[in-house]
């Protein structure tokens, strides 16, 4: 038995993991709450300013957007009422729906919507194609904008109902109108619950409480679009970085769901009466690693294709998700459940450890550290972050193993300090498969100027991008796909690790889960 799981049986046999005061307080609540386990502890609170999955799923509480994508994966109009789009494509014209209400009393105006997408289209990879092709964007009243092309393009509708990071959410203009590169803190949004900043403690514990006066769309609820139906009065997310005392919690009905549990965990988890285990994505994650171009030794292509040749997919995916669904796949836009793993289209080195610590040395790395963050704290990634350090030290580097919290690495990823001064030079993340399936929503392969972390510059991706974007021939715009993904492996821009089904953990008695990439908490009732 691990070490993990006999934590787990000793948690399972002891008393609650909270005070009994607590419990009893509990008990007696009369309002209905869920409490919930996030993926981290919450410290950036702007969807904007970050990519991170933990904060788009606490924005997804407390913001809405535009256009939301429905289970078939099609925009549909959320915030907004009805658009109208001219006969030459060039100009859209959309009208807020009633009852839009922010969450300080104020009404939601067109002005503040321009704002909101101007600022996620100066940090977004679709945002930025959007923009570059704007011609002007302005609010005809309060109620009223118009986006006027400079030639017509057939993604609006997809990147004002992006799902995944960035999501373009709206905030107030005030808000709105902060500089791109410098993070909101003050959380006033739109969506079906409040933040109660006065509840927050970071490193503990969020907030959100019902929206009273969020007026929800009629439609039903699917993916991201629909009604937005607060069913219960509160949200508490708890930050509980041990996953067996999560695990514990869960089967104890103190906690309702675990966001992220950890993999080992599940068979037990599974087994237990009251509790469910199931994937809630229905595409599913990619895991990569990022390499920091700017510094030694991964500013050499030679050493990251040394790195490369260190990694066997299928072991990484074992060590991450265990016996969990996954599979080989060597596309940076990710693998259909009709294609392989695309290793030999793509011209993947071989995994040859003997040849990949020749190419390393020959690299002409000269024994400094290599600094790989690991987010100890999140059960998905710290397994393969162990992985990718020791495949380092066998192809002969120094490897500086330094363990945080994944709160921690998202802060210290955006820093551009050589790696011996606060920075780094390699670390593991996962995005999802419905994120990364073209190079418009692919923020994470974005190259030179709005690169992601790890900042790669090969000119011809932003060229090769354009060209994808303004291709209206399907066959035409695939065969440029496969010629990028060729491009990102043959400069190894950052390595694919595989894919897999993300599961979560939650109480029976909850209903209403919604499959997506992200976790809503809208339409779940508690029983």
């Amino acid at each position: 038995m691990s070490i993990a799981r006999r934590h787990l049986a000793a948690a399972l046999a002891a008393p609650g993991l909270l005070s009994a005061a607590t419990r009893q307080a509990m008990a007696q609540d009369p309002r209905k709450v869920i409490r919930s386990v996030p993926i981290g502890d919450l410290r950036a609170l702007d969807p904007i300013w970050t990519t991170t999955y933990l904060t788009r799923n606490h924005a997804y509480l407390v913001f809405d957007t535009l256009f939301a994508l429905d289970a078939q994966n099609k925009p549909q109009p959320q915030m907004v009422g009805g658009f109208e789009r001219s006969g030459d494509g060039k100009s859209w014209t959309f009208q807020l729906r009633d009852g839009l209400r922010w969450h300080d009393g104020a009404d939601v105006t067109a002005a503040d919507c321009v704002a909101s997408i101007r600022r996620w289209g100066a940090r977004d990879a679709m945002g930025r194609a959007l923009m570059a092709v704007t011609d002007s964007l302005e609010a005809r009243d309060a109620r009223t904008f118009v986006l006027v092309l400079k030639r017509p393009v057939g993604f609006v509708l997809d990147a004002l109902g992006k799902i995944d990071s960035n999501v373009p959410f709206m905030m107030p203009e005030r808000l709105a109108r902060t500089d791109p590169s410098t993070a909101v803190t003050e959380m006033v949004g739109s969506g079906p619950f409040r933040f109660l900043r006065d509840q927050w403690i970071p490193g503990a514990r969020t907030i959100y409480e019902r929206f009273t006066d969020y007026v929800p769309r009629s439609e039903p609820p699917s993916q991201a679009a629909g009604g937005k139906v607060a069913k219960v009065d509160r949200v508490e997310s708890l930050y509980t970085p041990d996953s067996a005392t999560a695990a514990a919690g869960l089967a104890t009905g103190e906690f309702d769901i675990i966001e992220s549990p950890a993999p080992d965990l599940l068979p037990r988890m599974a087994r237990q009466r009251d509790v469910v285990v199931a994937p809630n994505d229905p595409l599913g994650y990619t895991l990569f690693i990022a390499m920091n171009h700017l510094f030694p030794p991964f500013d050499n292509l030679q050493a990251r294709r040394a790195l490369m040749m260190a990694i066997r997919q299928s072991d990484v995916m074992k060590a991450t998700v265990g016996d969990s669904p996954s599979r080989d796949c060597g596309a940076p836009f990710g693998c259909t459940s009709e294609e392989g793993a695309q290793f030999a289209e793509l011209v993947w080195p071989e995994y040859n450890i003997a040849a990949a610590r020749e190419a390393f040395r020959a690299s002409g790395y000269d024994g400094r550290p290599v600094v790989v963050m690991d987010p100890a704290d999140n059960a998905t990634l710290h397994p393969p972050a162990l992985m990718l350090a020791d495949a380092l030290k066998q192809i002969g580097a120094n490897v500086d193993l330094i363990a945080m919290d994944w709160s921690g690495l998202v802060q210290r990823r955006a820093s551009r300090s050589p790696p011996a001064q606060g920075g780094w030079n390699c670390f593991i993340t996962n995005a999802t498969i419905t994120g990364i399936q073209n190079p418009l929503l692919n923020t994470f392969l974005a190259n030179c100027e709005g690169a992601w972390f790890g900042w790669p510059c090969d000119t011809r991706v932003p060229e090769m991008n354009a060209a994808w974007a303004n291709e209206t021939d399907p066959a035409k715009q695939h065969a440029i796909l496969k010629n990028l993904e060729r491009l990102h492996i043959a400069n190894v821009t950052n390595i694919p690790l595989g894919q897999y089904r993300s599961m979560i953990a939650h109480r029976r008695n909850l209903r209403g889960m919604i499959p997506a990439p992200a976790l809503f908490y809208w339409n779940i009732e508690k029983i």
